[in-house]
Order: C-alpha cells, then structure tokens, then sequence
C-alpha cells in the first residue's frame, strides 16, 4: 500500500460515496463532477491496493474488504475532526457546522427558534437543518443528529429520550357550534375527522376515559393531509375534529381559535428523542447542541420532559 496516497480527502470522498450509493450524487453535494469523485475513489483503491467499491449501472456498493475500510476510516475521520474540534475549543469559541433532521411541524414552529438561540450564544457555529416527515437514513444524508416523535428502530443510532408529547382532541368553536359537541367517544363517528395519513393507525382512535376504561373507536373524513401544519390550517378553518399534539395547538387553544373535546378523556402521548450518529457523537459542536435542545424542549407546550 502506497500510504502516501491515502488521504484524508480520498478518504471522506470514498465514505459519503459508500453512505449514498451514487458517484454523482456525491459530486453534486462536494461541488464538483463525477469524474473528479471518480478518480479520488480510483486513487485511492489503488493506494489500498484492493477493491472497495463493487460498481453497477445504478449504484455501488461496499465490498467486503470496503465495508473494513469503511469502519476504519469512519474512526480515523471522527478522530481528525474531533482533535480539531476539541483543539479549536482549548483556544476559543467552538466552530463548525451541525446538520440536523427534525420533524417538519415541530421544527418550524418550535425548534428553529431553540436553533436561533443556539447560534446566539455560539455564533461560530452552523447549522444545517432539514424538516422532513420521512424517517430518512441519518449516515447516508450525512445528518449528525435528528429530532423525532414516535416509536424508533433503528438501534445503530444512540437515543437522547427528551420527554413524551401530550396530544388532546380539538376543533374550532365554528365547528362545533355548526355539528354539536361530542359527549362521548362513540360521538365521534358522527362528525368529521382530520387525519394524518402519515401517521400508521391514524384511522382508529384509542381513549382512556376518567375511569381509566380504554375506547377504541373508527375515525375519519373527508380530509387527509400528510404535514401536522396543514392538519393545523384545517383545524383553525373549522374543517373538523382532530388529535392534535398540543405544541403544535397550544397557541389557538390560548386564543380560543381551538377548544378541547371530550377533555375528560386523554389519548396516548408519544416519545420525542434526539437521534445521534455514534461516529458524531463526540465532536463538541454537536455535542452542544444535543444538550442545549435537551435543556430547553421539555418547556415546550404539552413535552413531559424524560426523567
């Protein structure tokens, strides 16, 4: 192996080639072209001396021998960027940039202002934040942390719980006042529900009433909506009935522009978490970052913050 031709550049150019799976992709993200990824990667390969990457028309893939090599240098490039990181830190304010994947509602109306702050008091460092609904794979987007509600899976990734979200049923005073007030949950079958079609089991509801008895009951309408802000302009306009996570109401319910239904009965709450990739875990911006949103989300609207 010719080591001088193994570089740290050739080195993250093969890691994000490995983590999306395209030449091209990868040179659209860099800013250069695909001949250019093409021949770090070529380089690089022949430094090593084997095979890292098994080519296709559509895509690549990691040999065996690359899917080491990958490991190694995933340890190697966290290691560079942390003896940066730690000694930009020991000589003044931290600096770089944190990518971070957040639940789109959720961020927009909440944790972009946490980020504002954030950046207030470390203005040397960026932040790239994505909203998205979609459970994207944080390695390959080349995410460092991701901010999500609900029942997780992916066990490659260190969790950070932040607490449970509270959600409750609302509707507008207009909506109720034009098709009357449900007095019990089987009420509900008769009026107008407001679902998330990207939420699994959406179209069933499950209630606890005050005497600690579970209701399931059927629950749909005319309007579906994938994205909790368009379930939010559906509720304010009176369209109907919806469960609702209070950070995302908490506003229209202080302005009566929303009311509680059937508030004696609560539904389940749902976890939020910070996702962490291992290999990001410890450079310190990132590792601000995860505990200035920790510190802070658990005052939001409806967040029982995680013991």
């Amino acid at each position: 192996m010719d080591i001088s031709n193994v570089t740290l550049e050739r080195m993250r150019t093969f890691v994000r080639i490995a983590d999306r799976g395209s030449l091209s992709a990868v040179g659209r993200e860099l800013g250069v072209g695909q001949s250019t990824v093409s021949r770090q990667l070529r380089e690089l390969e022949e430094a090593v001396g084997v095979p890292l990457l098994s080519r296709t028309t559509r895509r690549v893939a990691l040999t065996d021998e690359g899917s080491r090599y990958y490991a190694n240098c995933l340890q190697i490039l966290q290691l560079v960027e942390q003896a940066g990181s730690e000694a930009r830190g020991a000589g003044g304010a931290p600096s770089g940039t944190v990518r971070v994947s957040c639940t789109a509602a959720l961020g927009i109306l909440h944790v972009a202002g946490l980020i504002f702050a954030f950046q207030d008091r470390y203005p040397g460092i960026g932040v790239d934040f994505s909203l998205t609904d979609e459970r994207i794979d944080l390695v390959r987007e080349g995410a460092d942390i991701a901010l999500r509600l609900g029942p997780l899976t992916d066990s490659s990734l260190k969790l950070r719980p932040l607490g449970r979200s509270q959600r409750l049923l609302v509707a507008a005073p207009g909506y109720l006042a034009a098709h009357g007030r449900p007095l019990a949950p089987e009420d509900l079958a008769g009026h107008e529900g407001i679902r998330m079609t990207n939420v699994e089991g959406s179209e069933r509801l499950v209630l606890r009433g005050p005497d600690g008895e579970s209701h399931a009951v059927p629950f749909g309408g005319r309007f579906r909506v994938d994205h909790g802000l368009g379930a939010r302009e559906a509720l304010a306009a009176g369209r109907g009935i919806a469960p609702a996570h209070r950070w995302l109401v908490d506003d229209l319910l202080r302005d009566g522009r929303l009311e509680a239904v059937l508030p004696a009965y609560s539904l389940p709450s749902v976890p939020l978490n910070t996702l962490i990739v291992p290999e990001r875990a410890g450079i310190s911006r990132v590792r601000l970052l995860v505990e200035f949103l920790a510190a802070r989300i658990g005052a939001m609207p409806g967040i029982v913050p995680a013991p």
